[in-house]
């Protein structure tokens, strides 16, 4: 018991270490900068039937081509990691402000996200490395071996539903108004608050919808036995593209997504870290 304590001691005061929040802030700063490229690229599949690389992964390749873009890429990822040392002790003693069952779910959001930021950490160490290209291609390939081994359809299938029911969740959060209770709202202006609000709703709204097409274009690709779809976020896009006024849609998950992009900006000055 008393070991369990002193860990938690511990990871608590490495949660509240100033140096972690600076990074955790700077963070949330490149995630806006990844997100507000993600939504360019999105903008450019709207409107250009071949544009590819409709994900993060290009939108970090795309800021990697910039002048000093090795050096914003590799900032980016240090940043995302600090969010992921946050967010994983979260996920172990955090929202101690919570009871019950809220905590509960609170802290397995957080260990969620720990994933979430550590993927984008990873995938901007591997554009930082000149690893990262072709990552629809290689997700393709990766999918088609594991339907040819036995129960990996299921498992395809499995993640797809996963993917979906993330989708769902953000849309949810954001239509709920969920992720207000992590700012400081009383440190904003009326205005800012507002304007935060309605970041906040149409960014997650838009990246609840891409994620669930992805998942559900991934269940498809299982059930069919068809790998060219499970393409991620990328493929999601581009099939709404192709969809009666996909123009017009496509264009409002590009806006979401861009004004989720600015809400982290927003995030970075009244995130509860």
């Amino acid at each position: 018991m008393s070991l369990t304590r002193s860990a938690e001691a511990t990871a608590s005061r490495t949660a509240d270490s100033r140096w972690l929040e600076i990074l955790a802030r700077a963070g949330f700063i490149g995630y806006g900068i990844v997100h507000l490229l993600f939504a360019w690229l999105a903008l450019q599949i709207a409107f250009d039937r071949s544009a590819a690389d409709g994900d993060q992964s290009g939108a970090l390749r795309t800021l990697s081509a910039q002048p000093l873009g090795k050096f914003l890429v590799i900032a980016v990822a240090v940043g995302l990691l600090a969010m992921a040392i946050w967010q994983a002790l979260e996920a172990a003693v955090g929202h101690r402000a919570e009871r019950g069952k809220e905590r509960v779910m609170e802290r397995l959001a957080s260990a969620g996200r720990t994933l979430v930021y550590l993927y984008f950490a990873w995938t901007a160490f591997k554009v930082f490395r000149d690893a990262g290209s072709n990552s629809a291609d290689k997700q393709e390939a990766l999918t088609g071996k594991l339907m040819t081994s036995s129960g990996g359809r299921w498992l395809v299938g499995l993640a797809g539903l996963v993917v979906a029911a993330i989708g769902i969740g953000l849309v949810i959060y954001g239509v709920l108004k969920k992720f207000e209770k992590h700012l400081k709202t009383g440190e904003m202006s009326p205005k800012t608050r507002q304007l935060a609000r309605r970041l906040g709703m149409a960014g997650y709204i838009a990246k609840g919808v891409a994620y669930g097409i992805a998942g559900l274009l991934v269940i498809v690709a299982a059930v069919n036995y068809d790998p060219e779809k499970a393409r991620g976020l990328d493929a999601a896009l581009h099939t709404l593209r192709e969809q009666s006024y996909g123009v017009f849609l496509l264009t409002l998950v590009a806006l979401g997504i861009a004004a989720f992009g600015v809400y982290c900006f927003l995030q970075s000055r009244y995130r509860k870290v």
